[in-house]
């Protein structure tokens, strides 16, 4: 038993002093979508006891809002010092909505990078964006140094990077470490830094983007950014408030709401969540009132409480503007 438990040990402070592996704010433009699956079963549960992952999941995902930050570079970085493994570039960066799975069969992480961090330690980045990879296999690279961009190339249907981190070919959780046995809610020995820790404090639910549209809406063209210059004008024929969010529960309330310049509510959706989901989508709106819209600001408001906590709370406006047709 001391044996064993001194080989722990030593294998413990063998590991990598992990540091955050992307270049963002994990507190306001960027978020953590999925962790590691702690339950065995069909169910599913991440290191906080929350249901932040998929059934079997090993990875953390990193990910930005929207294909527009996706566009604009945001930077994966080598969590620690180490020797570039492998390397793969090529796959094109969409959603495995419009690929099909069979499309992507053998290369599900997409474009990537593995590093070999020494005593059986090593660390993967997936998903990366097509020909922003900037390393070779054999490159020496230290803790903060750029490997490529986040993308959407693989197995994916948002913009993000799966950071996998294994020891001795088995992944296991950076929130939790080398703990045997671990159950949600016990004791963790994270490999992460303090100051990687404290830059990803757990979210349980994310308001991920929003918008307006004059018109029936769809989730891909929202993350490519298609609505993000609406303006609304008195010919619109519509005016249609639309989500996208993370980390919904069983038993989560949520409400939307337009608010006229006046202050009146006139579109509105409100529900109990009757399953857990991960992504979540949704709109309210309505068509064009007879007498047409009313000049001022319009309000939007979205609301997410949990066991009677607000969780998220997210006002968005736009002015009624002239017609430019």
């Amino acid at each position: 038993m001391i044996l064993s438990l001194l080989s722990a040990l030593i294998t413990f402070f063998e590991a990598p002093v992990l540091e955050v592996p992307v270049e963002c704010d994990l507190t306001a433009v960027c978020s953590i979508q999925k962790y590691v699956d702690h339950d065995p079963s069909p169910a599913r549960a991440d290191y906080a006891c929350g249901n932040l992952s998929l059934d079997g999941d090993t990875g953390t995902d990193f990910r930005v809002p929207t294909m527009v930050e996706m566009a604009d570079g945001v930077a994966v970085i080598a969590a620690a010092d180490g020797t570039v493994k492998a390397v793969r570039d090529g796959m094109a960066d969409i959603s495995v909505r419009q690929t099909g799975p069979d499309a992507i069969k053998g290369r599900e992480a997409g474009n990537g990078v593995v590093i070999d961090h020494g005593n059986g330690w090593e660390t993967q980045y997936s998903h990366l964006r097509q020909g922003s990879i900037s390393v070779q296999p054999g490159d020496i690279v230290h803790a903060g140094d750029r490997l490529g961009e986040i993308g959407l190339s693989g197995n994916t249907e948002f913009p993000h990077v799966e950071f996998t981190v294994r020891y001795e070919g088995e992944a296991l959780d950076p929130f939790v470490g080398l703990t045997d046995d671990f159950v949600c809610g016990d004791a963790t020995v994270p490999l992460w830094s303090d100051s990687a820790l404290a830059k990803m404090p757990y979210r349980p639910a994310v308001f991920l983007s929003g918008g307006f549209s004059d018109r029936a809406v769809e989730i891909n063209a929202a993350r490519s950014g298609t609505y993000d210059r609406f303006q609304l004008t008195p010919a619109a024929p519509a005016l249609v408030f639309w989500v996208d969010v993370s980390g919904i529960l069983e038993g989560d309330e949520e409400q939307m709401q337009v608010i006229g310049p006046d202050g009146r509510v006139f579109a509105e959706n409100r529900r109990t969540h009757a399953r857990n989901n991960i992504s979540w989508w949704a709109y309210t709106g309505k068509k064009k009132p007879t007498i047409g819209w009313q000049d001022g600001t319009y309000t939007a408001a979205y609301q997410l409480v949990r066991k009677g906590d607000v969780i998220i709370d997210q006002k968005m406006e736009i002015p009624l503007t002239a017609d430019t047709d």
